[in-house]
């Protein structure tokens, strides 16, 4: 039970983490056109934010998978085939892509300009990236933890409801969840959110860094 949908999880967090690195440095390819600079601050965070609303696409209805399992359980193939219809392969994906796209940018875009600000302001204790990585990975993580989660809550009720007996619409769910929460129902469950993030912002930026230059050894010359 504690495995539903474990399938379609896996799928979606592999796919769209590489749609977000393939795009993003799509992205960054156009904005520096061959140029030797650094992105700046905007344009990093640009990129992160283009390149996750896009993962939303695969992502969103592979999560709307997900969601359906471990409510309802079932097999893969016959939750697909209840869910393959206008009506419902769409369901959520307004909040999949705010929450993506403010997710990739914190993950993908926030540690770098954190981790570049700190090793030149304060050369002497960030003398390294790993050393400098870490309050990056904080921030980061507490960036697009904080911001994502209302979207992420009124998603995932939507995705939870697909005969929208309790939620409708997007602004519907959000106007209910705060009827019967205030603000605090948007954050529910955000701090053990936050730990999982922060741990996988660190992960993430480590493993750029090291695979970047080898998947793309003429961008990093």
């Amino acid at each position: 039970v504690m495995y539903r949908g474990v399938g379609a999880n896996c799928v979606n967090m592999g796919s769209c983490t590489m749609i977000q690195f393939a795009i993003g440095g799509k992205f960054k390819n156009m904005i520096l056109q061959g140029s030797d600079r650094r992105l700046s601050a905007p344009e990093e965070m640009a990129c992160g934010v283009g390149a996750g609303a896009i993962s939303a696409i695969a992502g969103s209805p592979l999560e709307l998978i997900m969601i359906q399992q471990q409510r309802k359980g079932g097999a893969t193939l016959s939750t697909i085939k209840t869910i393959a219809t206008p009506a419902y392969i769409t369901r959520g994906f307004i909040g999949c892509a705010v929450r993506e796209a403010l997710w990739t940018c914190g993950y993908l875009s926030i540690p770098p300009i954190v981790r570049n600000n700190l090793m030149e302001m304060y050369p002497t204790v960030f003398d390294t990236n790993d050393k400098a990585r870490i309050p990056a990975a904080l921030l980061g993580g507490l960036f697009a933890c904080y911001l994502t989660h209302p979207f992420d809550t009124i998603k995932t009720c939507m995705q939870g409801d697909i005969e929208r007996v309790a939620y409708g619409t997007f602004s519907q769910t959000a106007s209910k969840i705060y009827a019967e929460s205030s603000i605090f129902g948007f954050y529910r469950g955000a701090p053990y959110r936050y730990g999982r993030m922060v741990c996988a912002v660190f992960l993430m930026d480590k493993l750029k860094e090291m695979i970047g230059p080898l998947l793309y050894p003429a961008a990093y010359k």
